[in-house]
């Protein structure tokens, strides 16, 4: 899959908490994110209108926004046989053209509308994302997939709105692509040399820096 020439902000989506019934039991989720029209504040831990459900696995000044490609709604178009499929339909805040998982780096740096933004980590989905779609098996096809989506810090608060150009400022030289994350959490925890360099981006959140100190322990036990 080929990145756009042009990279842009396709929708923006917000979202609050609700709670809602699932397997028997009701469960607080702000999944549920619905475009908005007109300039939204982006902040250091959210966009304004959007509020995390759970705190203490989503959102923070590492998880402020979350980015999915636009690029990627084909895909699922079919795979999933919904040919209606909604922008943010994914829990997504930017829905972006041009920013894919295959070739933006951990650490890579853009501007957004006004406000200056940081790549720090894939998104590893939740039970929430089953609830969503209604469908049990929905964590799974979305990990096989491939197409993750990431996580954005705000170094910089500013307006962003839908037709907001991106811009990248600073690519991180290290190369470690959030495909790359992506690949070494699902499949190959093995590749020493790439876990090294992604634990070389500052940028890469705190948790997944401590994930990837595991294999290279053992390794120097073995």
């Amino acid at each position: 899959m080929q990145a756009a020439n042009e990279q842009k902000v396709i929708s923006v989506n917000v979202g609050v908490p609700r709670e809602v019934e699932w397997e028997g039991r009701t469960v607080a989720t702000s999944i549920s994110k619905k475009p908005v029209n007109g300039s939204v504040k982006m902040r250091q831990l959210n966009l304004d209108g959007d509020e995390q459900a759970d705190l203490s696995v989503h959102g923070g000044p590492d998880k402020a926004v979350y980015v999915y490609s636009a690029e990627y709604y084909p895909f699922w178009k079919q795979e999933l046989t919904e040919p209606g499929l909604e922008w943010g339909m994914f829990g997504e805040n930017l829905t972006i053209q041009g920013l894919l998982d295959e070739a933006v780096n951990i650490g890579d740096r853009f501007k957004i509308g006004t406000a200056e933004v940081v790549v720090t980590q894939p998104r590893t989905p939740c039970y929430k994302l089953n609830l969503k779609f209604g469908r049990s098996d929905m964590v799974r096809r979305f990990s096989k997939s491939g197409y993750s989506g990431f996580y954005l810090a705000v170094t910089k608060e500013g307006e962003v709105e839908a037709g907001d150009p991106v811009t990248q400022l600073e690519q991180d030289p290290h190369g470690v692509k959030v495909s790359d994350i992506n690949r070494l959490y699902l499949h190959d925890r093995k590749d020493l040399a790439t876990i090294r360099r992604a634990l070389q981006v500052p940028a890469l959140a705190q948790g997944w820096q401590d994930f990837f100190q595991n294999p290279l322990t053992q390794h120097s036990k073995s």
